[in-house]
C-alpha cells in the first residue's frame, strides 16, 4: 500500500516502496523544483539508508548537487533548506507509522512542505513516469556533519528563549527519542541549555522500543525514568522528531495537546505583546482559553502542518502548531520542531520556581478523546447528514471535514491524511463529556 497526501508519501517497504518507486519520485521532484542543490536526510529506520541512497543517486544522475545530512530530525532538514540557497529538501521517513513503513516528505526552497498544489503536480508527474536523460555532467554529493549542531545552536539563540534563566535552573531532563532521528539532536540541545540529560532510547538504531507515537500509553518507561532520576521533566518524540510530548516531575503525562499551550504561554510572558496564534481544527480549546487570558487570539486552519503554516503566513502570525505536539515558530523555521518545543517548554518552566505539575494545573483544563473508524463500505455523505441533523445546535465548520463546536466542547470528523480511516476527535471539560460525543457519532453510523 502507498498512501499519498499533503503529508507526502508513505508505503510498505516489502511490497510497495521499491527503489524504482523512490527513483520515480526523485525524477518528479527534480522536475518540480528550481535549479539548485538539495538537502537529504532520513529517520533511523533500517530501510531508510537504501531509499536515501537511491534518491541521491537519481538526483546526481540528473545533474543535481546534493547535501546528505544522514539521520537527522525532519525539522533539521527544513531548517537547513530555509537557511541556505537550496532548491529543496527530502526527508526519508514514515513519521509515526510502524517499522514496516517508510516514506518521503518533500520540502520547498523556503523550508516549508509541499502544499496540495505542489503535491498534486508531483504525483501526476510520478504517474506519467517520464524518463529523463542523464545530465552531461553528473551532480556532486557533499556529506554534512554539522546540520544538527547548527540547528541546536540556532534554537538556543531564539529571541523568545531566556537561555540564562534555563541554564540557571540546571534542569534534570529525561529524553525518550524512541531510537529515532532525535537521538543525537535532543540530548545535544539539552546540553546546550545547561541541562543534565538522562537519555532513554537514544541509540538512533531504528529499533523502536515503544509505540512510535509519543502518546501516554507508550510512555511508561519515560514516566518511570523521570521518577527514578528525580527529573524535573521528561520529553518524548516520534521517529522523525517533529512532535514533542511532555511528562511532569511526578511521572504524569500531560498529553501532546499541552506542549503547544505551555510553549505559547512562555512565549507570551516573554514577548509581552498581543498576538494571534494559529492551530488546526482538532487542537485543544486550552490554547484558545489561555491565550484569551493574556489578550491574545487563536485562528484555526485545516489539519496538516502546511495548512497551519499557510494560515500563519496569511495573517502574519509568529507562532502556531498542532495538538499532536508540533510547535511551529516562524523565527526558527516554518515547520513543526521538537527542538524548538523542548526549548520553549523549558523556558516556561524557568520563568518561575514552580514545578511543572503546578504550572500545568494553572492552565485551562480540557480532555480530548481520539477515535477512528475504517472507511470500508461507508456512505460518508449519509454519515455527515445524520451527524449534522443531530448536532444542529452547534457551530459548524466544514473547512476540513466537519467540526461541531459548543462553548466548552467540540467534536471533529475528518478523513486522515495518512491512513484510510475517518478520525473522530472530541473535547470537553471532562473525559466523560468527550467520550459521550464520540459515542453519539458512532451510534449515528451504527458502529
Amino acid at each position: 500500500m502507498i498512501i499519498r497526501s499533503i503529508s507526502g508519501v508513505r508505503g510498505l517497504i516489502d511490497t510497495h516502496l521499491s527503489l524504482d518507486t523512490i527513483k520515480a519520485y526523485a525524477r518528479a521532484f527534480h522536475i518540480q523544483i528550481n535549479q539548485g542543490l538539495v538537502f537529504l536526510g532520513r529517520d533511523s529506520r533500517p530501510s531508510g539508508e537504501d531509499l536515501l541512497n537511491a534518491f541521491t543517486e537519481e538526483l546526481i544522475r540528473l545533474g543535481r548537487d546534493v547535501i546528505v545530512c544522514g539521520i537527522v530530525p525532519t525539522p533539521t532538514v527544513q531548517f537547513m533548506v530555509e537557511r541556505s540557497e537550496a532548491a529543496g529538501g527530502i526527508i526519508i521517513t514514515a513519521s509515526h507509522n510502524p517499522i514496516e513503513w517508510n516514506g518521503l516528505k518533500f520540502v520547498r526552497s523556503d523550508g516549508t512542505f509541499f502544499n496540495s498544489e505542489n503535491c498534486n503536480k508531483l504525483f501526476d508527474c510520478v504517474d506519467r513516469d517520464d524518463s529523463l536523460d542523464s545530465a552531461n555532467v553528473p551532480g556532486m554529493l557533499f556529506p554534512d556533519q554539522n546540520s544538527i549542531l547548527k540547528h541546536s545552536i540556532h534554537t538556543v539563540e531564539l529571541s523568545c528563549i531566556d537561555l540564562n534563566a534555563i541554564r540557571n535552573r540546571k534542569f534534570i531532563v529525561v529524553i525518550d527519542a524512541v531510537n529515532g532521528a532525535g537521538s543525537e539532536a535532543l540530548p545535544l540541545l539539552l546540553e546546550h541549555l545547561g541541562c543534565t540529560v538522562i537519555p532513554l532510547y537514544c541509540e538512533g538504531n531504528g529499533e523502536f522500543k515503544r509505540g512510535t507515537e509519543p502518546l501516554p500509553e507508550n510512555l511508561g518507561d519515560l514516566r518511570k525514568a523521570v521518577i527514578d532520576n528525580a527529573a524535573h521533566v521528561g520529553f518524548a518524540v516520534d521517529p522523525d522528531a517533529d512532535r514533542l510530548a511532555v511528562v511532569n516531575e511526578k511521572g504524569e503525562t500531560l498529553g501532546e495537546e499541552y506542549t503547544l499551550v505551555l510553549a505559547a504561554e512562555g512565549y507570551i510572558k516573554k514577548k509581552q505583546t498581543q498576538e494571534t496564534f494559529v492551530t488546526n481544527l482538532s487542537t485543544s480549546l486550552a490554547l484558545e482559553k489561555m491565550a484569551k487570558q493574556y489578550g491574545c487570539g487563536v485562528e484555526r486552519s485545516a489539519v496538516g502542518e502546511i495548512n497551519v503554516v499557510k494560515k500563519m503566513l496569511e495573517i502574519g502570525s509568529e507562532l502556531g502548531g498542532e495538538g499532536n505536539g508540533g510547535i511551529i515558530l516562524k523565527e526558527a523555521h516554518l515547520g513543526r520542531d521538537s527542538l524548538v518545543g523542548a526549548a520553549m517548554v523549558l523556558h516556561r518552566m524557568a520563568l518561575t520556581s514552580d514545578s511543572l505539575s503546578i504550572i500545568y494545573n494553572t492552565l485551562p483544563q480540557y480532555t480530548i478523546v481520539k477515535d477512528k473508524i475504517q472507511l470500508d463500505n461507508l456512505d460518508l455523505d449519509s454519515i455527515m447528514k445524520k451527524v449534522k441533523n443531530s448536532f444542529s445546535d452547534a457551530e459548524i465548520n466544514n473547512v476540513d471535514g466537519f467540526k461541531f463546536t459548543w462553548e466548552n466542547s467540540w467534536v471533529h470528523l475528518r478523513m486522515s491524511n495518512t491512513e484510510p480511516i475517518m478520525r473522530i476527535y472530541a473535547e470537553g471539560e471532562t473525559s466523560e463529556i468527550a467520550q459521550n460525543l464520540v459515542k453519539q457519532v458512532k451510534s449515528l453510523i451504527n458502529l
